[in-house]
């Protein structure tokens, strides 16, 4: 047929088919094809035959040839097979980039071909693009879901990408398809083994041995289809291994029985055993394929073993054979590989080690690893740390300098130059180790860190130095070291000197439960030790902590455990004794430390300590002795505190002015300001100079005004020493709360009370309120009983201002409830007698006032009567009752008998000292037309407010005291005495504060006056000088105005 006609392609094809496939002859099958392509160029299958022929014959010019015809002459979208025949090729002979072209060509031709998606996926991972690799690996399995090999691409490139979570999911998903796909198996023991190394990095060795447990598990099922493959064999023992740093007693791992030589089910193997499984996985990978990289991983191997029996404590003998099996395979492996510089340096390190002690071989050996790989931080800092152990201390630091000059992040070299600094006792070597932590976690580094920062601590002589200041305070050590030694005794759980730090850095950042837990595992770490001091003192520093939790019992038995001898003994069970309520027992333990005492400072601390003793017992005039001799020689600040503050509890102002005068005699700085603030505060408070209260904490925060406590107090003290000032007492809270978050429990209460006082709802800012305030503080504390009163108090502002803008009240009926909640905090929690019953009365009386105003009468009257039968003479409940059952009779606007006006007139002496009860009499007198009477007893209020120093009850006397006489006025009463009364109240309240109301009292006295002139000054003033919060008062006044205006006929300013 080809002779008849030479033109006709398809015959040249079926030649080459015949040649191809019966006669075995490829090259004249070649032949054929290229022949038959060349007389027409649309014959794919022709074409690709050439091509494919082409390659199994070496001939890749004449394929590529054929392909790059094809490709020139194409148009986009079409010649499919000529791009993809290409761009496998590119991809077989390294040319990532021309493949991804090619295949991208490709699949314009045809977007759904899964197969050219894969081969595509393939040259993007050939090229380094994993993102894009892995989206075509994924469209590959859409477009063809069972492509196992794609998914598994997707897998691997996932890995890669060091997603592991998402790579094992996937993985999984092809297990789901194929059970014993091994290179999926593999790919997931793999991740597995990245997250277990990753969490031992981050010293969460639990996860860690999970993650090892499970990499196990599929590595094993890999071998258990494929024991003849090396690299399984290889990454088994490279997981066992891993346990090495962990410790022994939280090394528990399942193995599948299959590994293990036995049939079915699993084994829990320990620490040893894993290590030795881990080196026989490596024997079996070396019988496979015997490389020096196995040879050196299993003399690391055996070097791990005999660390951890070494640890342990076993038979020398065994711990010697290990680590000449180490030497030998080591050996091995740099003879099989003598430029490979990880094998030197792992030689180096076992010949280095104790039990070896072959330094000139150790030295060699990192010096030819060094000149190996140049670039070697590891090898040079190895070298630095044998020149250090031999005692050249400077090769030593040269070549850790070398070490840090190649790459200054490896932390090994850091802590190596900590290490010489602490040698030769350099001021450098707390900050060399504090970088050593912030670099990355080690165990050398952190508890060094730790260990440093303890002992500066315990200096208490240099707190104010700049070491100190730069060291502690600024670099913030105390919480940075605690978390170093907390994952330090993580993973070495047998270190009793590191948990004693720990439980000393622990009381520092008042962790208590913490502290006495490390403490407790010192000491039974300690206990079976030769070294009895050392086990005294952790059990005294138990005793301790215990006593710092409340729990008395356990501290006092602690002690008694062992032998007091020392003066922190001594001191330690006499404190927990009198917590206890011991008092007897703590005094005769004090006088004994007093005996053993060295330092006068010391025997003032004892006496201040049983001048509290004795004042606990009623003896207060032996308190004030044994106080006052503390003083005799030198001051003691602690035994001028305890003076200052006897003197505040009884009330002997006397006593605290002079304790206080010689306290800031001697105590100056800034060291305790807090405590000095707090207690000059208190002295100003008693004697009744309130403005000096607010002003001692001002001062000190001028002086310091970083300092969160200082806000913290002054708002605290606003509210009841400067109530006027109640905004910027709400300020300072919240400064305090942004200083430091941990002052958020009290801050934002103390934020809240002073928005009550300074009059703020949430009408006036729905985010900033009382309300919302004492929620948030509410939620960070629960149990805290004031928390709940300032709610009560909040929900009643809300309540209350909600009425005056005449809408319903939303907090009903929560008065009851919240008397009850703050009933039940305060008996769960240990606070002062007084404070807690102060407390559940003022609540009481909230509760009742809240249900008297809400018109709950018969509701109020039941609380009364309920809370009068538990405490009989409690005049503030007699007089509330007595409100609650006038109450009816005033509205109903009746006379009242003089029988019950006397009656009133007694209960309100029985709370005689109460502005509030006064000005409630006032307000009955005024409903019985007694003006007079009513005067009076506004007077008293007002002469009552001023000797408590009450500036709102001054205020709120003289506004009703003016609005008294003015509706009076303007009943026109010809008396001049009520006009002048509304002069002179008004006058003296705006002296108080520029109030509108005030002002507006004035004004209504010229216009009822008939004074023209001036009514238009007065109500314009008020006018121009409105706000939110004076906008009833701007109306009145508005109205007034305009009623003077349209009798003036000034039509003018009526329009303005």
């Amino acid at each position: 047929a080809a002779k008849l006609d030479s033109y006709l392609g398809s015959v040249f094809c079926y030649l080459g088919n015949y040649y191809r496939d019966i006669a075995g002859d490829k090259s004249r099958a070649r032949g054929c094809y290229k022949k038959a392509f060349e007389l027409d160029g649309t014959d794919e299958e022709s074409g690709t035959a050439a091509v494919d022929i082409s390659v199994e014959l070496g001939d890749m010019d004449t394929a590529l040839s054929i392909l790059n015809e094809v490709t020139e002459k194409a148009s986009t979208g079409t010649a499919k097979w000529a791009w993809l025949h290409r761009g496998l090729y590119y991809l077989r002979t390294g040319q990532p980039s021309q493949a991804v072209a090619d295949l991208q060509a490709a699949l314009r031709a045809d977007p759904k071909d899964s197969n050219c998606w894969e081969s595509l996926g393939e040259a993007y991972l050939s090229r380094g693009s994993y993102s894009t690799a892995l989206k075509s690996f994924r469209k590959a399995s859409e477009l063809n879901p069972e492509l196992v090999y794609s998914i598994y691409r997707a897998a691997a490139v996932e890995q890669i990408l060091g997603k592991y979570e998402n790579a094992i999911a996937t993985y999984q998903q092809i297990l789901k398809k194929t059970e014993d796909y091994v290179p999926a198996l593999k790919g997931l023991g793999e991740c597995y083994l990245m997250l277990g190394r990753s969490a031992l990095d981050n010293y969460l060795d639990r996860k860690a041995v999970d993650y090892i447990e499970q990499a196990l598990e599929f590595f094993t099922r890999a071998t258990k289809h494929r024991p003849d493959v090396s690299c399984l064999w290889k990454l088994l023992g490279d997981t066992c291994t891993s346990v090495h740093v962990i410790s022994p007693a939280k090394v528990n791992v399942q193995v599948l029985g299959s590994l293990l030589g036995k049939n079915a089910g699993k084994q829990i193997l320990k620490k040893s055993e894993l290590l030795r499984l881990g080196g026989r996985c490596y024997g079996r990978a070396l019988k496979l394929m015997p490389l020096p990289s196995i040879w050196c991983d299993l003399g690391i191997n055996y070097y791990r073993q005999a660390e951890h029996l070494t640890a342990v404590g076993t038979d020398m003998n065994e711990i010697s054979e290990l680590l000449e099996k180490s030497l030998q395979c080591l050996k091995k492996a740099v003879r099989l590989d003598s430029k490979n510089h990880l094998y030197w340096n792992a030689l180096g390190v076992v010949a280095s080690c104790s039990a070896i002690g072959n330094y000139a071989l150790a030295q060699h050996s990192f010096i030819k690893s060094v000149q190996a790989e140049q670039i070697n931080v590891v090898a040079w800092t190895n070298l630095g740390v044998l020149y250090l152990a031999t005692g050249n201390i400077e090769q030593a630091h040269e070549a850790f300098k070398v070490a840090q000059s190649l790459e200054p992040s490896y932390l090994l070299c850091w802590i190596g130059q900590a290490l010489i600094a602490e040698t030769v006792g350099s001021y450098d070597t707390m900050d060399l180790f504090r970088h050593t932590t912030e670099l990355s976690m080690h165990t050398e580094g952190a508890k060094g860190y730790a260990h440093w920062v303890c002992s500066t601590l315990q200096d208490e002589s240099n707190r104010n130095t700049e070491l100190y200041l730069y060291n502690i305070v600024e670099m913030n050590a105390i919480p940075a070291a605690q978390v170093v030694l907390s994952k330090y005794t993580e993973r070495n759980p047998d270190d009793a000197s590191a948990f004693t730090m720990l439980g000393y850095l622990n009381e520092y950042l008042h962790l208590k439960r913490q502290a006495a837990d490390a403490y407790e595992r010192a000491t039974s770490l300690l206990k079976n030790s030769e070294d009895t001091e050392k086990y005294n003192i952790a059990m005294q520093n138990y005793g301790r902590s215990l006593c710092a939790l409340g729990q008395c019992d356990k501290a006092i038995e602690v002690y008694t455990s062992t032998p007091l001898t020392g003066f922190d003994g001594i001191v330690g069970i006499a404190l927990a004794y009198f917590k206890k309520g011991l008092l007897q027992e703590s005094i005769k333990a004090y006088e004994k430390a007093l005996s053993v005492a060295e330092s006068e400072q010391d025997k003032a601390h004892i006496l201040t300590a049983l001048a509290i003793i004795e004042y606990k017992q009623n003896k207060v005039d032996a308190a004030k002795t044994l106080l006052f001799k503390c003083s005799l020689k030198e001051p003691s600040m602690e035994s001028l505190k305890a003076l200052c503050t006897l003197g505040l509890v009884k009330q002997d102002a006397t006593l605290a002015t002079a304790a206080l005068k010689e306290l800031l005699k001697h105590e100056k700085g800034d060291d305790n300001i807090y405590e000095r603030c707090l207690i000059a505060s208190a002295v100003y408070a008693l004697q009744g100079r309130n403005v000096a209260v607010q002003r001692e904490v001002s001062k000190a925060i001028h002086s310091n005004p970083d300092n969160p406590a200082l806000w913290s107090l002054l708002s605290r003290l606003v509210p009841l020493y400067a109530s006027q000032k109640a905004k910027g007492g709400a300020m300072a809270g919240s400064i305090a709360h942004v200083l430091d978050v941990n002052h958020g429990k009290e801050v934002l209460r103390n934020i809240a009370v002073n928005q009550l006082a300074a009059g703020c709802h949430m009408l006036e800012d729905e985010k900033n309120n009382p309300l919302k305030n004492i929620q948030k503080a509410i939620h960070l504390c629960p149990d805290n009983p004031a928390a709940w009163a300032v709610l009560m108090a909040a929900c009643h502002a809300e309540n209350t201002v909600v009425c005056l803008n005449n809408t319903q009240p939303k907090r009903t009926d929560l008065e009851m409830t919240l008397v009850s909640t703050i009933s039940a905090k305060t008996g769960e929690n240990n606070l002062p007698h007084n404070y807690i019953r102060t407390l559940e009365d003022w609540c009481l009386c909230q509760a009742i006032t809240s249900l008297e105003e809400a018109g709950k009468l018969s509701e109020a009257e039941a609380l009364c009567t309920k809370g009068l039968k538990s405490c009989p003479e409690h005049p503030a409940l007699f007089l509330l009752l007595r409100q609650v059952q006038c109450k009816q009779l005033l509205q109903s606007h009746k006379e009242l008998p003089d029988t019950i006006l006397e009656e009133l007139r007694k209960t309100v002496m029985t709370s005689s000292t109460s502005v509030a009860a006064w000005q409630w009499l006032a307000k009955v007198y005024q409903s019985q037309r007694m003006m007079v009477g009513a005067e009076m007893c506004y007077r008293k209020s007002l002469q009552l407010a001023s000797q408590q120093g009450s500036w709102n009850g001054k205020l709120s006397s003289l506004l009703r005291l003016a609005m008294l006489a003015l509706e009076i006025c303007m009943a026109n009463v010809s008396n001049e005495h009520w006009p002048s009364l509304v002069q002179e109240a008004t006058a003296e309240a705006l002296k108080l504060s520029s109030c509108p109301l005030a002002a507006l009292l004035q004004a209504l006295l010229q216009y009822n006056r008939k004074m023209g002139a001036r009514k238009s000054i007065y109500f314009s003033k008020i006018l121009l000088s409105s706000t939110v919060e004076t906008e009833t008062i701007v109306s009145v006044a508005r109205w007034y105005l305009l009623q003077h205006l349209y009798a003036k006929d000034d039509y003018e300013l009526i329009d303005v």
